[in-house]
């Protein structure tokens, strides 16, 4: 009579999904976070035999989605596309309706993308060392673009000033498009952006990568050092993983951590990915727990030291 329950919550993960499962992006539809979940959607819906329906639920930098998933009930069925904006948030923002860790359960993790340090040609700068040489002789004369306050673009972009010793003025946009529009105007002098945004841009020639964001460089441009190479210690990629609700069955989160590591194995989505610069990082729902704590507390310091808010 004791094994019953356990029998039955066994039954029930290989009986999952028994219908669609919606997953929660935080951010509009077309941006890296959207593209990564579609792409795991597929396969899932494909693998699995049931739709997992991509659902954009925009607002407050990821909350109103990260929001949605907390209070769903914890069956699996609706899932959250957790991204590094999330463990940004968790200090950004004063008075948060949820707590990150204790109410999203980690599932698995899926990419890293990194950002690239890329200037107007017209700085006359070609490396990392010449361009923090450049901004410390022109403190504050340096406009920094951004995605908005919070965002992965400036965040990266503050823990670039912090721990190379520059002074850039940051320039608040609302979303990556109008800041790329003043970068390539020359209102804007530098911006730490995903890849994927601007490798055309690179490529023909109308911005200057310096250096990707990533601990690694990319393959997506494997000419480009990293920030690290030439500030020690230094690294900001963005990262996306699957939450569920708190109380989710450890059966289904175990079934569901499976099948996304099988998918992140796979050649065809291996290469889909490596298009967008994304990088697989297969875990362990343990793993990405402390994936989501280290970096809560890496971005809470810098946000805190800096005093960053929330726009």
């Amino acid at each position: 009579m004791a094994a019953l329950p356990s029998l039955s919550l066994g039954a029930a993960a290989q009986s999952y999904p028994a219908r669609p499962v919606h997953l929660i992006v935080g951010f509009a539809a077309g941006g890296p976070n959207d593209t990564t979940a579609r792409l795991m959607g597929q396969w899932l819906s494909e693998r699995l035999g049931q739709q997992f329906i991509i659902e954009n639920r925009t607002g407050a930098g990821g909350n109103i989605g990260t929001e949605v998933v907390v209070r769903a009930p914890p069956d699996g069925y609706t899932l959250l596309l957790a991204a590094s904006s999330n463990a940004v948030n968790a200090t950004l923002y004063d008075k948060l309706s949820y707590d990150f860790i204790r109410d999203i359960a980690p599932v698995a993790g899926l990419v890293r993308v990194p950002n690239v340090l890329v200037v107007n040609p017209s700085v006359p700068v070609k490396t990392v060392p010449e361009f923090i040489a450049y901004a410390k002789a022109r403190p504050g004369q340096i406009n920094m673009a951004t995605s908005g306050n919070g965002s992965t673009t400036h965040i990266s972009g503050e823990l670039f000033k912090a721990m190379a010793g520059v002074d850039l003025v940051a320039v608040a946009y609302r979303g990556g498009g109008p800041a790329l529009v003043d970068l390539l105007g020359g209102q804007m002098q530098v911006m730490f952006e995903p890849s994927i945004a601007v490798i055309e841009l690179i490529r023909a020639g109308k911005l200057r990568a310096l250096a990707v964001t990533s601990a690694t460089r990319s393959d997506l441009m494997p000419d480009v050092p990293t920030v690290g190479e030439f500030v020690p210690g230094y690294e900001a990629s963005q990262w996306y993983g699957i939450g569920a609700p708190k109380g989710t069955p450890a059966e289904v989160i175990a079934r569901l951590n499976s099948e996304v590591n099988m998918a992140l194995a796979d050649p065809k989505l291996q290469a889909r990915l490596a298009e967008q610069g994304s990088t697989p990082t297969p875990m362990t729902p343990a793993e990405f727990a402390k994936l989501i704590a280290d970096e809560t507390e890496k971005w809470g310091k810098l946000v805190r030291s800096g005093h960053i808010k929330a726009e």
